[in-house]
């Protein structure tokens, strides 16, 4: 076994676990903080399969996501230390069964399914990122700017939102 299976392995088992203690703790800035990890870990592999830009862009993104979703969390949650006796999931059974069902397909499609002959030739690293960088400045562009802009537009319209003044009696609070 190379290192870089080794590495690939202990990457997708804590994303795996980290995913798990998600729903484990109480407390929903902890889980903020195991769903990063978890996908940091995601991020690994993307480094490990020698995927650099992705896995620089998953950690990156993850990262900065994770922190604003564990604020607002802290700002708007009753209990966000989890020290109360909340739980964290909801319809047990269902979500079991469900979970259940979804690994036993996904087993199955890969035990069963048709991958095809292994790639006989694989661009270097260095020519995937470039075919990465023309795929997404061509074809893709008006996807992405599409989503930008939209993304612009929720976050100055959640702004104005927020800071809307209250209006009790005629006047304004602030």
């Amino acid at each position: 076994m190379t290192i870089q299976v080794f590495f690939l392995a202990f990457f997708g088992g804590a994303a795996v676990w980290f995913g798990v203690v998600v729903f484990r703790t109480h407390s929903m800035v902890r889980s903020a903080l195991a769903l990063l990890f978890s996908q940091t870990a995601i991020g690994g592999m993307f480094l490990v399969m020698q995927a650099e830009f992705l896995g620089v862009l998953q950690i990156m993104m993850m990262a900065t996501e994770m922190s604003v979703m564990a604020i607002f969390m802290v700002m708007f949650m009753m209990d966000p230390g989890g020290m109360g006796a909340m739980d964290m999931t909801h319809q047990k059974r269902l979500s079991l069964w469900a979970g259940a069902v979804g690994f036993a397909v996904a087993l199955a499609a890969v035990v069963l399914g048709q991958w095809g002959p292994v790639a006989l030739e694989v661009p270097s690293a260095e020519a995937q990122i470039e075919m990465l960088g023309i795929e997404l400045m061509e074809r893709s562009m008006f996807i992405f700017q599409s989503a930008g802009l939209t993304i612009l537009t929720a976050m100055v319209a959640a702004t104005m939102v927020a800071l809307a003044p209250l209006k009790h009696g005629g006047k304004d609070d602030l």
